[in-house]
């Protein structure tokens, strides 16, 4: 008895072209938590609100500004104003301020007006790229970065000290670093009886030396190097200052040309330099 299982057939054969000419400037960004396309809310864009983005390049930081929706049934615009206050005191403490001009008037009283889209970057697990088919052929292009995007919230942390110092706790409680799991427990303290000294006493002097990088920063003398790390790459960010960037939607002229520039224009044949036990080899898993 045999089973009658029909062989798979070549449907369609499409020829290959590679381009790089937007290299390395070709990002995938993904919101894991947007249920709806990147736009202006509607109610927003009347009053003539866009999108904005900032980046900083040398940590490869990027954010995208959204407006939020003003409308009084989706929106708390008494709320805004403690969230606006909070934000910019959190900018302030993070030298995170932004430098577009016209975002707030002198003695205007700030306002929580947009979402802040925070990248992290994810790691490549071999090559990326951007794949289009037209006209009977497969374009490709390479993409150099992987982007995921979170609205950030780093400025409730300002409303959570202001309600405990309200509350009357410790105003330094919650002030500095928690406590780092790779280090051992401190040693209880425990008193001694003064005891007479017995002969000759001598004068010791002590110095205690802390731990600085190259840079000239100070840090425990303590510190495991993976947390020392983690607080000169947050050092590294906060000091970088913000590029601005006009962001422009699927829609945009802008976005059509850039579009268009991934095709690649020429038909220079490429040859294979690797042979099959090579790419072979190559493969995970394998």
């Amino acid at each position: 008895m045999s089973a009658n299982v029909e062989e798979d057939r070549v449907v369609s054969v499409l020829p290959v072209y590679y381009s790089n000419t937007l290299s390395p400037n070709v990002h995938l960004h993904q919101y894991p938590l947007l249920t709806r396309p990147l736009q202006v809310p509607p109610s927003a864009a009347a009053s003539g609100k866009k999108i904005h983005a900032r980046v900083k390049p040398g940590v490869r930081r990027l954010e995208v500004h959204v407006p939020v929706d003003p409308r009084p049934d989706v929106w708390n615009n008494e709320r805004s104003k403690d969230l606006g206050e909070a934000r910019l005191a959190d900018d302030k403490e993070k030298n995170q301020e932004s430098s577009l001009k016209g975002k707030q008037r002198e003695g205007e009283e700030p306002r929580l007006s947009e979402v802040r889209m925070r990248s992290e970057q994810v790691p490549h697990n071999g090559a990326y790229v951007l794949g289009v088919v037209r006209d009977g052929k497969l374009y490709l292009h390479p993409i150099s970065e992987t982007h995921q995007l979170r609205p950030s919230l780093t400025y409730m942390d300002i409303l959570t000290r202001r309600s405990r110092r309200r509350a009357g706790e410790d105003e330094d409680s919650d002030e500095g670093p928690p406590p780092d799991p790779d280090e051992p427990a401190p040693l209880p303290i425990v008193k001694k009886e003064k005891k007479v000294p017995i002969g000759e006493a001598k004068e010791v002097q002590v110095s205690v030396r802390k731990a600085a990088d190259d840079k000239g920063i100070s840090f425990g003398g303590g510190i495991t190097a993976v947390r020392r790390e983690m607080l000169m790459k947050i050092r590294a960010e906060e000091d970088e200052s913000w590029e601005d960037y006009e962001f422009h939607d699927g829609q945009a002229p802008e976005s059509g040309d850039a579009f268009e520039s991934t095709f690649a224009t020429h038909d220079n044949i490429l040859e294979c330099t690797t042979d099959i036990t090579s790419m072979l080899k190559n493969i995970r898993g394998l």
